[in-house]
């Protein structure tokens, strides 16, 4: 698995039961070796931090971090290897031999990819860097394959990963598709409070909050599946699939077309951005009519955040037999302390 922090490496170590592959865009000296204690791999970002830090990395098999300068992702926002990108060494600033104790390289340009994707991007990762590939034992292709998703080719997979085998045999392959295993987690279950309206605009404020429970949705241009109704995008019709989560761009148009049952969705935080539009649904929503953001767990539990005190949404399991297990509840408490 991939990490970022000390946190992430200790669950995996200490919660799973197993060193991770660890990774981070920049370690710091007072949390590198409890970082390196629970890791079995461990990428560096920059040759700067490679130098800082390497020989504390005894036992750990080290890597680096490349950037292919290329990759299919179109929203900057997600795109890695965009121009000014912070994560990743180019291939101009290698040196034609490698430092001794450095075993690997690990690429991620990808989001929620097919196999065709991979394919491409395939292609410049051994333009740029195959040079170097008689040096090292592991490469890392990353995360962002959606291999889950219904329509994903795994065949073409097997072929790339098998040709590549063929090519490079020495060099272990490893790929971290988070987003796969992670796929289709569980909904976010809102109600409705209240209906408003304003310039003709209609806004549904739900008991849920995109700023304090769904941040992805507005920090990216994501806009998630709802379960029952259909995404309006700039005055046109937009049907969201079960199997296709949308990287869509927000709405043009400053006015809704006139259709019934048309809806803004918004939060119940203080801040004016607060929303998301539109959502055609196909009847009147009324207050206290459930509202269903399908597929929105994984995130909505690691980037929560208690903004206003707005609470938590609890965490349930819903059984084959229709019972409903509650997991987590959060009160008051939870608020409190976070903030002493």
């Amino acid at each position: 698995m991939e990490d970022l922090s000390l946190a992430e490496a200790r669950l995996a170590f200490e919660a799973f039961g197993a060193p991770a592959h660890t990774y981070s865009p920049a370690y710091t000296d007072e949390e590198f070796d409890a970082i390196a204690a629970c890791s079995s791999h461990l990428t560096f970002n920059s040759l700067s931090q490679y130098e800082r830090f390497h020989e504390r990395a005894a036992g750990v098999s080290i890597g680096l971090r490349v950037n292919p300068e290329y990759s299919e992702v179109e929203t900057l926002l997600y795109n890695p290897c965009a121009p000014g990108t912070r994560f990743g060494v180019t291939a101009d600033k290698l040196p034609e031999q490698l430092p001794e104790d450095i075993r690997g390289f690990h690429c991620h340009c990808h989001c929620e990819s097919g196999a065709d994707v991979f394919e491409r991007t395939l292609k410049h990762i051994e333009e740029k860097f195959s040079r170097w590939f008689p040096q090292l034992e592991w490469i890392n292709f990353g995360g962002g394959h959606l291999m889950t998703r219904k329509d994903y080719d795994v065949d073409l997979l097997i072929r790339l990963m098998q040709g590549f085998h063929q090519r490079y045999p020495w060099l272990k392959v490893i790929l971290e598709p988070g987003s796969a295993f992670a796929w289709q987690t569980g909904p976010l279950v809102s109600h409705v409070v209240d209906i408003v309206e304003d310039k003709g605009i209609r806004t549904a404020i739900l008991d849920v909050s995109f700023t304090c429970h769904m941040p992805d949705c507005l920090e990216m241009p994501y806009f998630p599946e709802v379960r029952g109704a259909v995404f309006v995008e700039s005055g046109k019709w937009k049907e969201e699939s079960g199997d296709d989560r949308g990287l869509n761009k927000a709405p043009s148009d400053p006015q809704p077309p006139n259709l019934g049952g048309l809806y803004r969705l918004g939060g119940n935080s203080c801040l004016s951005g607060d929303f998301m539009e539109y959502w055609q649904f196909d009847h009147e929503l009324q207050v206290g009519e459930e509202v269903i953001f399908e597929d929105m767990i994984h995130y909505t539990t690691v980037k929560t955040n208690m903004f206003n005190g707005v609470r938590h949404p609890s965490i349930g399991m819903l059984h084959e037999d229709g019972k409903l297990e509650i997991l987590r509840e959060f009160d008051y408490s939870d608020y409190k302390n976070r903030m002493d």
